[in-house]
């Protein structure tokens, strides 16, 4: 994932840290046996305990112990054993302590393993229990061998520490793989989300734009072969409209994107009344926040889109109205159960723009509703708490809201 400074991190980095973790946990095991093995080492030189030959013969269950403490570390190097890890525990045991009666005080260096594994394979209601019970068997073998209390309390801490080293750095290189695993799934999420986005502001802003373009290229075919004054003027407000849905796939492409509610009825007063439908605008909200006043101006190109491609209305109502600290937007039309002859909708297109919609408004902790009116007009009613951004914009950038008539 990128960084405070939007830079990513190179790709060979992103697994570093779990393969780190693994090797010094091995290195840390492998250097703990390797003190027990002194310990068997020293007991031969003394003559007391072991000789030569059974020098190498405590080689054998040291090497199994080893290899059961890795499994018990990872469990992702033999899967299919995980069922069964209560049973390699019950064999460490076995290897930890019968060979005492041979090995003597030379076996030290073996219980803090077992105290360790307990702490991984067992449930915590039996791990910590286990782990005591350990501790007490050692002492047990330890005067059984003869020694005295000094020895048995160092030789109980010594046994403590390296089972909790063992279970420490064993669930540590577990955490720092799942963590960086996370990591990546974090990634891949963050880039889904904003490829959602994309999607979801390319169409709430080109969707209108567009929808404005065939109609007044329509109008024009139309037009030109009788009225040129008014062909010259719908050509020039594809102009301004082709320029607008031009800056709107930039600021998509920077992403950030500022939108007015009182501007984008404005401009719908001049696509409806070229589109030859009767329509009221009513815009009396105040300033807006920013984000609360971008999408609820979304909603309203939505929904003009919506009565251009999917309606033949002959009236149409745009109404926003603020009551404390929520505002509604509201817009009508009488044009349900009757197909557009303005815009042909492709009849392959599912439409996701009110669910895009919903999703935005939804976010914000508000609400959006469409659907038939007991009378017939089909109703699209967004509603806002504007107390969810930062302070609104100046009142210059929104105009004194009028009533608009087309």
């Amino acid at each position: 994932m990128p960084d405070d400074a939007g830079n990513h991190p190179p790709r060979h980095q992103d697994g570093l840290a779990p393969r780190l973790a693994v090797v010094i946990t091995v290195l840390v095991l492998v250097g703990y046996f390797a003190v027990a093995v002194t310990y068997v080492v020293d007991g031969n030189r003394s003559g007391r305990s072991v000789d030569a030959a059974m020098l190498g013969l405590a080689l054998l269950p040291m090497t199994v112990l080893l290899c059961l403490q890795m499994l018990h570390s990872f469990p992702g190097l033999a899967p299919r054993l995980s069922g069964a890890r209560r049973w390699t525990l019950a064999l460490q045991a076995v290897l930890t302590f019968a060979p005492f009666a041979v090995f003597k005080h030379a076996w030290l260096g073996m219980p803090g393993f077992l105290a360790g594994s307990s702490l991984l394979v067992l449930v915590p209601a039996l791990a910590w229990p286990a782990f005591a019970a350990i501790l007490l068997c050692t002492d047990v073998l330890l005067f059984q061998v003869g020694f005295g209390w000094g020895q048995v309390a160092y030789t109980t801490v010594s046994t403590a520490l390296t089972g909790l080293v063992v279970f420490g750095l064993s669930r540590l290189s577990g955490l720092v793989a799942e963590v960086s695993r996370s990591r990546a799934e974090l990634a891949r999420l963050a880039v889904a989300q904003e490829r959602l986005r994309f999607s979801r502001d390319v169409h709430d802003l080109l969707g209108y734009s567009l929808s404005t373009i065939t109609l007044k290229c329509e109008l024009v075919h139309r037009l030109v072969p009788r009225q040129n004054s008014r062909a010259q003027q719908e050509l020039s407000e594809i102009l301004q409209t082709s320029r607008q849905a031009l800056a709107d796939v930039r600021a998509v492409a920077s992403g950030y994107r500022m939108m007015s509610l009182s501007a984008e009825a404005a401009t719908a007063r001049s696509m409806l009344a070229a589109a030859g439908i009767s329509a009221t605008a009513e815009i009396d909200c105040g300033p807006l926040p920013e984000l609360v006043d971008t999408v609820l101006a979304s909603v309203l190109r939505e929904g003009l889109t919506n009565v251009l491609r999917h309606s033949k209305a002959d009236h149409c109502a745009v109404e926003a109205r603020r009551s404390g600290h929520r505002v509604s937007l509201t817009l009508v039309n009488d044009g349900v159960g009757w197909p557009s002859t303005i815009l042909r909708a492709d009849s392959s297109d599912g439409g996701s723009g009110i669910g895009n919609l919903r999703v935005r408004v939804e976010n914000l902790g508000g609400r959006l509703r469409a659907g038939v009116r007991p009378d017939g007009w089909f109703e699209l009613r967004a509603e806002l708490d504007v107390s969810v951004d930062a302070p609104p914009r100046s009142g210059r950038e929104y105009g004194p809201g009028p009533t608009v008539t087309a």
